[in-house]
């Protein structure tokens, strides 16, 4: 699938992200376990929600927003906005850590669980891997297990208000496991894969899974 909008690759913001892989830089070295400390290594707490994004905020509103969710699945799906709402609704709190060093706490989202969408569309045997594909044209990968994580959902709402555009709204994924960038805004296509696909930033030097409490910010290779 190509992407319906050109991104900036060569923005001072992925000039910069990318000296920072190639440096190593914010990389402390350390090993935490979330079950024994919340704050992974080399991060550092806020209290607002930094902006960042590729230098695009695609105009998506509920209106026109539509979400296919296809690839190797049994049953593909192409939704509006009512059939989001028509789906369970779950309420969920956890903290953010974004790979520039900053976390946030206690985020309280409602949304859909992905694994009411996994149950939805039943995805195959041989699928492995999930790209998620943004209106701005940006792309994550995820691995299936971390996709299907008890935490993590399809979020419209933050702190009980509707998700804002610069925030990746109306719907982005929230999965806390990873790093940030994992959780691509402004949701446009869920596709399951049989082989893992690296995305945007995995592809410019930024680790292919992204566990912050093993400081897994940048590529081995």
């Amino acid at each position: 699938m190509t992407s319906e909008i050109d991104i900036p690759a060569d923005s001072k913001l992925t000039r910069t992200k990318q000296a920072w892989a190639r440096a190593g830089k914010f990389l402390t070295g350390r090993v935490a376990l979330p079950e024994s400390e919340r704050l992974p290594p080399g991060q550092h707490l806020v209290k607002d929600w930094p902006v960042l994004d590729l230098g695009l905020q695609p105009g998506v509103t509920t209106s026109n927003w539509v979400l296919d969710i296809d690839g190797a699945v049994e049953r593909p799906l192409h939704w509006r906005w009512a059939d989001l709402m028509a789906q369970e609704q779950t309420s969920e709190t956890s903290d953010i850590h974004c790979v520039t060093t900053w976390s946030r706490y206690d985020n309280r989202w409602q949304g859909v669980a992905t694994r009411t969408i996994l149950d939805l569309v039943q995805p195959k045997p041989e699928a492995s891997h999930v790209v998620l594909w943004s209106s701005d044209g940006y792309d994550t990968n995820l691995g299936l297990e971390d996709f299907a994580a008890e935490d993590a959902l399809l979020a419209h709402r933050w702190e009980g208000e509707p998700l804002t555009n610069e925030h990746g709204g109306p719907v982005r994924l929230v999965l806390p496991r990873l790093y940030f960038w994992k959780s691509a805004k402004w949701l446009k296509r869920i596709e399951f894969t049989t082989a893992n696909r690296p995305g945007f930033w995995e592809t410019r030097g930024y680790h292919d899974r992204g566990d912050p409490w093993r400081e897994q910010r940048y590529s081995d290779d």
